[in-house]
């Protein structure tokens, strides 16, 4: 696998070299059905990808919450030194359950200090502000990050779904390292003014479901069930309505996939790829095979054709349903 350059403005030699696709490790504690109940084979899952070349683990205190640290920590601790990785802070946490964004610096630093613990590592490679607190000035954030940084607690500075105007506010006191938001063939948000922004002031941009949450894989039909604690079960997008309408999208995405002796799961990652040479997606799994077919999609080659058919697919096709409900949408600071 080769790698790719996650903050490449911030000057030679002082951006994060990661895999050119990465892993999300959150469905391994949340979020997807009944959570494995073999820990081990998570484990086992993880230190398969490591040794495929996956270099890049996403986690966040609150996958779990807490527990997703502890595996990753766990899983990484042999080759810590061959493993970047990227944790998150910036909610609250009562018990179980998320309350709220808060990004007040006090609590950033004891989210750093919590999450080291768990992860078992001296320091964070890159910690991303999960949600913009709009009761915090995102200048107050950046800055309490650049301490941390200062201290060696961490070494890069991230945001997740931040609008530009708040990456540039973020970047001009302490320089970003990467931006986190969803983005795939049938989430488009960040094209407008996202993916520009990261583009001039030199900020990778790392994909969350970059495979639509499974259904750009092929894998989900018209009408699948959801359990109730299950995250599309709440996806509008995932209503059986939604899922026939927009069935037509996958449908295009396989037949490319047949004539590219390749899986949809893989063109999708392919055509990110091509987008720009700072894009690095993080695709999550809970199986070996999945963690092959993913690293495998940095050898699939789209041709110029191939990357405008797909450019455009989703606005000849459109795509039904919101990629959150109300309140997640409520939450996206794009």
């Amino acid at each position: 696998m080769h790698t790719r350059i996650l903050g490449e403005g911030l000057g030679p030699g002082r951006g994060l070299a990661v895999s050119a696709v990465g892993l999300g490790a959150m469905g391994m504690s949340m979020s997807y059905g009944p959570n494995p109940g073999d820990r081990a084979d998570m484990i086992g899952v993880l230190r398969h990808a490591i040794d495929r070349g996956v270099t890049f683990i996403d986690t966040a205190e609150v996958y779990g919450p807490f527990d997703n640290e502890r595996l990753v920590g766990e899983a990484i601790a042999p080759v810590r030194d061959h493993v970047v990785v990227a944790t998150k802070f910036g909610f609250r946490i009562e018990g179980t359950a998320m309350a709220g964004t808060d990004s007040r610096p006090s609590h950033i630093r004891e989210v750093a200090d919590a999450s080291l613990r768990r992860l078992g590592i001296e320091t964070i490679d890159l910690f991303y502000q999960h949600r913009v607190d709009p009761a915090v000035p995102i200048e107050d954030v950046a800055g309490t990050v650049g301490e941390l940084i200062a201290e060696g607690k961490v070494r890069h500075f991230g945001l997740s779904e931040a609008s530009a105007a708040t990456i540039r506010r973020a970047h001009a006191v302490q320089p970003v390292t990467a931006v986190q938001s969803e983005y795939s063939l049938w989430t488009r948000d960040p094209e407008p003014e996202v993916l520009p922004t990261c583009a001039a002031l030199g900020i990778g941009f790392v994909p969350f479901s970059p495979l639509g949450k499974g259904f750009l894989t092929g894998t989900v039909s018209a009408d699948a069930q959801f359990a109730a604690g299950e995250i599309r079960a709440r996806v509008p997008r995932f209503t059986p309505e939604n899922l026939r309408a927009n069935q037509v999208l996958v449908d295009r995405v396989r037949a490319l996939a047949d004539a590219r002796d390749a899986t949809p799961g893989q063109i999708a990652l392919a055509w990110l790829l091509a987008q720009q040479p700072f894009i690095v997606p993080i695709p999550g799994t809970r199986r070996r095979e999945r963690v092959d077919e993913n690293a495998a999609a940095t050898a699939v080659r789209l041709s110029a054709h191939d990357v405008a058919e797909l450019d455009a697919l989703a606005a000849t096709v459109g795509v039904a349903g919101d990629r959150y409900d109300a309140a997640g949408m409520a939450a996206v600071g794009l």
